[in-house]
């Protein structure tokens, strides 16, 4: 009992620490999770032993996988479906479509080929680190796009396509960590088992979305009772990843569908303006706590990785990504002709990276080689992003007039 005891004044130090940082950036109007980096950075270099206790509890990787993926990762997806009408996200189907399913296949295949050819990583490392930078984190890009005043058509393409990135990549990630070698070996027949994996793991979990997501919609029509309702809401999230991971398919991909269902089928038929301003603020809520406890772990995870003498790999894998990054953003969209070219350059530098590529490195399993390989470089792009790409977003955004 002593030990829960500790854990959780570590995790609440932790909590207060991200609370204050995020009140200062926002009365600084910085991104919060910008802010928090850096804080957990500089944490992470000094030797203070209380939360040098906090830190080596929270991110051990088994402790950090369980929390960040099927705790933080259905509460991140859930709330962002709810924000996102799917009438706006439809008025963007081919951008959205163009970048999460085209621009996700081009960015993998190209950052993996890279990674091998160039930093002479081996084929299934290679492609492990690729699935993981393609997937985009929105979070720091939206907050700047919002405070900034940038148009929603913007910020709905950018929240669109990573939600649906996320799950291919996810999808895309487990592929490569445990199957690649063994498709590779039986060759073409590989080749199959690797595409009927695919459309196993993204239809089925679509599939447990749509039936759990209308199922809970017609739930909450017999009610009128919007703490029950926000209730629901916590199960359909859990409940559809949990279920979809179960058999096997992507839990990702059932949170995103069974939330678009739920906040825009049952919201139209089963909710109450009172409950629908409520489940948004509870999930506004319960998703900055996340956000919080997330960005400050990567900051503080740099006392796992080794960067000396490791620079010229970490400047070749973050120049591999951007290229990457630009070729699917232009090829995914290149046929899209809404889009003008400034949108264009927006939307490439505001790919960043963030805390689902950093979470999915932590959870390869110990005996994965290549596993420090895959920590050392992902950690570094997704620091380079939020740093870098996030602190000259504003600037960018400025440059080009879309503010």
């Amino acid at each position: 009992m002593h030990g829960f005891h500790d854990v959780f004044i570590q995790i609440l130090l932790l909590l207060a620490i991200s609370v204050t940082v995020i009140a200062i950036a926002k009365l600084l109007k910085e991104p919060d999770s910008v802010a928090l980096v850096l804080v957990g950075l500089v944490l992470g270099l000094t030797q203070l032993p209380f939360i040098e206790e906090a830190e080596s509890y929270i991110t051990q990787s088994e402790v950090f996988q369980a929390t960040v993926i099927s705790l933080f990762l259905p509460i991140l997806l859930g709330d962002a479906t709810l924000k996102l009408p799917f009438h706006h996200l439809f008025s963007q189907k081919k951008t959205v479509m163009g970048l999460a399913f085209l621009g996700t296949f081009i960015s993998s295949l190209t950052i993996g080929a890279a990674s091998y050819f160039l930093l002479d990583l081996p084929l299934a490392v290679a492609f492990t680190f690729a699935a993981l930078m393609s997937a985009t984190d929105p979070i720091s890009v939206l907050s700047i796009f919002k405070s900034l005043g940038v148009k929603q058509k913007m910020s709905t393409i950018m929240e669109g396509e990573s939600l649906f990135n996320d799950g291919i990549a996810v999808v895309l990630f487990k592929i490569a960590s445990i199957y690649l070698l063994t498709y590779i070996e039986m060759g073409w027949a590989g080749l199959g088992s690797g595409v009927f994996m695919f459309l196993k793991f993204a239809v089925g979990g679509a599939l447990i979305g749509l039936i759990l997501g209308y199922v809970f919609s017609q739930v909450i029509r017999v009610y009128d009772d919007y703490p029950l309702e926000v209730a629901f809401s916590a199960l359909l999230f859990f409940g559809s990843y949990f279920i979809a991971e179960h058999f096997h398919t992507s839990g990702v991909i059932a949170v995103v569908v069974g939330g678009f269902v739920f906040g825009d089928y049952g919201a139209k038929i089963g909710m109450s303006e009172e409950t629908k301003t409520n489940l948004n603020t509870f999930w506004d809520s319960v998703t900055l706590l996340a956000n919080a406890l997330i960005f400050l772990m990567v900051g503080l995870e740099i006392r796992n990785i080794d960067l000396a003498g490791n620079w010229g790999y970490i400047v070749g894998a973050i120049a591999i990504v951007l290229v990457g990054r630009t070729i699917a953003v232009y090829i995914g969209t290149g046929w899209v002709k809404e889009l003008s070219s400034k949108e264009r350059i927006l939307i490439n530098w505001g790919g960043l990276r963030g805390s689902l590529s950093i979470a999915l490195a932590l959870s390869l399993p110990m005996d994965f080689d290549g596993r420090e390989q895959v920590l050392l470089l992902t950690f570094s792009v997704v620091l380079f992003s939020l740093i870098v790409q996030g602190l000259t977003l504003k600037p960018v955004i400025k440059k080009l007039g879309l503010a």
